[in-house]
């Protein structure tokens, strides 16, 4: 089905996510979502992610809603799959109902060299680690309610710094 038909009938289907952290772990890849998304608009998000295409696997699916949205190539190597849960969303006549599956890439990347979708993306910024999680902690305070995401994020950081 497509994601028209999905969000309208509340089907369920797959969406992938990655955040791109830099190498030493101190700062995480956010994109700000466009004024036009019909779903928090103007919202600070993970670094890209999206629906799953028939025939798509996940990791296939993060390389390339990153490079349609961002602009940036990844490769199955620089992903690492960190986990999968089930979520759903619903605003308005859009019901979202996803298994996803995270990913995050180690990698540095210069804003310069960012060409955003402007239709999905309006902007985009390196957070510190730090920040990110105060916006967490602050009831997701300016972040989207992509709550599985974010808590992914929280996670992986605590298993890495153990």
């Amino acid at each position: 089905a497509s994601r028209e038909e999905c969000h309208k009938k509340g089907l369920w289907h797959k969406a992938v996510v990655v955040f791109i952290i830099s190498p030493d772990n101190k700062k995480i890849l956010l994109q700000q979502r466009s004024a036009d998304k019909k779903l928090w608009p103007n919202l600070w998000d993970i670094t890209a992610g999206g629906h799953v295409l028939t025939n798509e696997l996940g990791y296939q699916s993060v390389i390339r809603e990153t490079e349609e949205e961002i602009g940036i190539k990844l490769n199955k190597e620089d992903l690492e799959f960190i986990g999968s849960t089930s979520s759903i969303n619903t605003k308005g006549d859009i019901i979202n109902k996803h298994y996803n599956e995270y990913f995050i890439a180690h990698k540095n990347i210069d804003i310069k060299d960012i060409k955003l979708q402007l239709e999905e993306v309006q902007d985009i910024k390196w957070f510190t680690k730090e920040e990110v999680l105060k916006k967490i902690k602050n009831n997701y305070e300016g972040l989207t309610e992509k709550f599985g995401c974010w808590n992914y994020l929280v996670k992986y950081f605590e298993i890495i710094e153990k």
